[in-house]
């Protein structure tokens, strides 16, 4: 067996404090020697891995120095390669640097050189998963975590990895089901979060928030406890309740000061009151930190609305030229509203083929397929991204303006109506679209439209 230090590996750091905690309680003659120090910072990024709690970024990447330090010495450890590889996942997911995705694949494809999968090595082919699941590869993502659990089905960091890959596969059932599972085998603030989303993408908006607030509640870490929070912001956003969002972004952003989520999440809501200054200032901290591709195109088009236009190019155009991964729906949007529309809908069709069906390929390649002329073809995918039980405002009114370009006057106002109760100030730039495009259809007509008439009752 190969030598190894007994802090290099997951269940490591905990182990140790445990034992240390418990020689203190059970054994007199080392009671004079004081307590165990404290574990350092790549000792509380494995503790937390291994409860499935999110680690501060400044001990992640502590932990990843150890690693690469430790593996210099020891380049046969195929644990330490693996925890490297699914610490380089979570740090290049967490900052959106794509770079660290193919450090994280050497590292994981390296634990496997050592220990091959037909010898177990669970823990690098669950980090491929992971990895597959941060790239947008649902397919892959799915192959890596059901291999895990079929070797060992109880072996609950497998669920995680599936639950995402069904969903982005747009398999909700097989989704929900893993969740079931999962709850079973392991409790903590991560498994809430998982729910929470769960209940959000079905529509139960209250026991979303409930179970976000378990989660806060059950947080171990300062990180984790923010995330949990942020969260908490972002359901009362989708509700249309900013002043919500804002007590609950703040909650997270007094203790993680540079929460990259929250940020977003605050500069959302601060515009939607209309305080745009205060939401540039925080859009331009947020992409000094963590551009990610989906915050790029919501500043740009809240400079848009607000006629910078020069401002908003640069930022389309920053997005359109980077170097991006798992972003297809974001540049689908991007094209399909900001360039070429025609493009936008060779790049979802691609992505639909690729195997993302979820909620939001569905609208993005709809939304796409109108915007270039498609638009009968495109209310098919507007309903599949409606009816899942999703309630976006921002789906509703693409699905709205689809049903309006086909001349279905009754479900466009309703559903323009639904959008804007949904969430009045959905978007900067296109929630007022919505308004005037439900005053453009003027007011209910008097004798209703022949497809919301019922037929005569039968004569007896």
């Amino acid at each position: 067996m190969k030598p190894q230090n007994v802090s290099r590996t997951v269940l490591g750091a905990g182990v140790a404090a445990v034992l240390a905690a418990t020689a203190l309680l059970y054994l007199p003659e080392l009671a004079g020697q004081g307590p165990p120090p404290p574990p350092g910072p790549a000792e509380r990024a494995t503790i937390a891995a291994h409860a499935g709690a999110q680690a501060a970024l400044p001990d992640l990447a502590a932990l990843i120095a150890d690693r690469e330090k430790w593996l210099r010495a020891h380049p046969d450890d195929e644990v330490s390669w693996a925890e490297l590889g699914a610490a380089y996942t979570e740090r290049g997911t967490r900052v959106g640097d794509v770079r660290d995705y193919p450090r994280a694949e050497r590292a994981l494809r390296r634990s496997l050189a050592e220990r091959p999968a037909a010898r177990g090595n669970l823990d690098a082919q669950l980090g491929l998963g992971a990895l597959a699941g941060a790239r947008g590869d649902w397919k892959t993502a799915k192959e890596w975590g059901e291999r895990v659990r079929k070797a060992d089905p109880r072996r609950w960091p497998a669920y995680p990895v599936l639950i995402d890959a069904y969903n982005g596969l747009g398999d909700y059932k097989a989704a929900r089901k893993a969740l079931e599972t999962l709850e079973g085998l392991h409790a903590g603030a991560s498994v809430r979060t998982r729910a929470a989303q769960s209940y959000r993408d079905r529509g139960w908006r209250e026991d979303a928030d409930a179970a976000a607030l378990d989660a806060a509640a059950l947080a171990e870490t300062e990180a984790e406890k923010a995330a949990s929070f942020s969260r908490l912001g972002d359901l009362a956003w989708e509700r249309g309740e900013p002043d919500e969002a804002l007590e609950r972004y703040g909650a997270a952003l007094r203790l993680v000061r540079d929460h990259g989520p929250s940020l977003a999440g605050r500069a959302r809501a601060l515009a939607a009151k209309d305080r745009t200054d205060e939401a540039l200032r925080d859009w331009r901290t947020v992409l000094a930190r963590l551009p990610r591709p989906e915050y790029l195109l919501e500043a740009a088009e809240l400079y848009e609305s607000l006629g910078r236009d020069a401002d908003a190019r640069a930022l389309y155009a920053k997005l359109r030229t980077g170097t991006w991964t798992g972003a297809e729906v974001t540049l689908g949007l991007l094209d399909a509203d900001h360039g070429d529309p025609a493009a936008a809908a060779v790049r979802m069709r691609a992505e639909w083929a690729r195997g993302h069906r979820s909620v939001h390929a569905a609208d993005a390649l709809g939304w796409a397929l109108h915007r270039s002329g498609a638009t009968r073809e495109a209310l098919g995918y507007a309903k599949l991204a409606t009816e899942e039980g999703l309630r976006s405002a921002l789906f509703t009114y693409h699905r709205a303006e689809i049903e309006r370009a086909l001349d279905q006057t009754a479900p466009a106002r309703r559903h323009l109506t639904e959008a804007l109760r949904v969430n009045p100030r959905f978007s900067p730039l296109h929630a007022p679209r919505a308004s005037a495009a439900l005053a453009a259809l003027g007011p209910l007509p008097d004798v209703l439209p022949a497809e919301l008439r019922r037929p005569p009752a039968p004569k007896p």
